[in-house]
């Protein structure tokens, strides 16, 4: 019965994470904010694994202008970032995409979890 109540306790515990994260994710933001969180999740297209919101490269510099241009211009982040990701090619991003193959990327792991879980519930009602 132990581990029913462990495994409830970090249920609960992933579950407070994911409201906290919810919760303090910002919804609106300033055009600053704006560019400089889609500059963090850009890649320097001359550099190694760092975002170009940490590169002086001219290239990195010649990115960061574009991205304030397009802000300016009111195009969604997604649009922006797949404007960059069309122009530089996928690995311009700093993470994965979301669609087609980036998306095993993601999905791989969370229904690791997900097996891992149903296992950990498995076991624990046989006890």
């Amino acid at each position: 019965m132990s581990v029913l109540r462990s495994f409830r306790f970090w249920l609960a515990c992933l579950a407070a994470v994911a409201l906290l994260a919810l919760v303090s994710a910002p919804g609106t933001s300033t055009r600053a904010s704006r560019v400089a969180r889609l500059e963090s999740l850009v890649r320097c297209p001359s550099c190694e694994d760092i975002s170009v919101a940490q590169s002086n490269a001219t290239s990195a510099v010649a990115v960061r202008r574009e991205i304030e241009s397009k802000v300016r211009r009111g195009l969604s982040d997604s649009t922006i970032l797949t404007s960059l990701e069309s122009t530089y090619g996928p690995t311009i991003l700093l993470s994965p995409s979301t669609s087609g193959v980036g998306a095993l990327l993601w999905a791989v792991p969370l229904a690791g979890v997900g097996v891992a879980g149903a296992v950990a519930l498995g076991l624990a009602r046989r006890r």
